[in-house]
């Protein structure tokens, strides 16, 4: 297992690239959303990882990375500064950064407030406005971090999963501890990034589903396009908003095709 120290304590990585051996391919790093881990881009790897060195990390508190120390472990910064570790000291200085859920809100702080480390952003299923969900908390704290993946899995992953890719996400999603879900929410409902989306100047790609679901709407649409002008917008046609969980394939092919045609940011 490979880990990089951090302040309060160490992030688990992994690295897969299966680029040819005398090239020297640039870096994608993945950023997980809430309650998900390096597992949830798994069947983006190997699409990525023929032409790039991937880095996929658990952030803080997920996965097999250090709990949280205390419920305000988690701000901007700390998410923005150890993205900025991984890629300067795993990733040779900058990357192509690709972020799924509220992982994509990393994803725009780390290209607004360190733009040299970044070459471009893919952002999958990124909602804008500040989610508010007290509900999800308290259905946490009743019944169990699992038991809300469970009832709030529909929605997310549409009609087209088969039962066992349900239950695969309900197991991944659930094991998050209701420590991290605490501090998470504690953050996530703070932060809003369409306030300052202007700043980020980079090329970047959005990937959403066609249904009006919660996690994206048409205004967070509209901001987009409004904000990020230089953002390539596709809406795959999908009733499940995770379109990084429900379409991986056709997700990887389209952001393959968008990196080729920004190489260097």
């Amino acid at each position: 297992m490979a880990y990089i120290e951090i302040p309060n304590g160490k992030l688990f990585y992994e690295i897969d690239d299966y680029s040819d051996p005398w090239t020297t391919p640039q870096t994608v790093l993945l950023i997980h959303g809430f309650t998900e881990s390096t597992p949830a881009w798994r069947a983006w790897v190997p699409h990525l990882a023929r032409h790039y060195r991937v880095i996929r990390f658990d952030q803080q508190g997920f996965g097999q990375s250090s709990a949280v120390p205390h419920v305000d472990a988690f701000s901007t910064q700390s998410f923005v500064e150890d993205a900025a570790k991984i890629i300067t000291e795993l990733g040779g200085g900058s990357a192509h950064v690709m972020g799924a859920k509220s992982g994509g809100l990393v994803a725009i702080e780390l290209a607004r407030l360190k733009p040299e480390l970044v070459r471009s952003i893919t952002l999958a299923s990124v909602p804008l406005a500040p989610p508010q969900p007290s509900d999800w908390l308290q259905h946490m704290e009743t019944h169990g971090v699992k038991s809300w993946a469970r009832e709030t899995m529909p929605p997310r992953l549409g009609t087209r999963m088969p039962k066992e890719g349900f239950e695969w996400w309900v197991n991944l999603m659930g094991a998050t501890r209701i420590e991290t879900a605490r501090a998470y929410m504690r953050w996530v409902s703070n932060i809003d990034v369409g306030q300052t989306l202007d700043q980020v100047k980079c090329p970047a790609l959005v990937l959403t589903a066609e249904t009006p679901r919660r996690g994206y709407s048409r205004s967070d649409v509209d901001i987009y396009r409004e904000k990020l002008p230089q953002a390539e917008i596709v809406a795959l046609p999908v009733d499940g908003y995770h379109v990084g969980a429900t379409d991986p394939d056709e997700c990887a092919r389209i952001a393959l095709a968008f990196l080729a045609k920004h190489p260097g940011g």
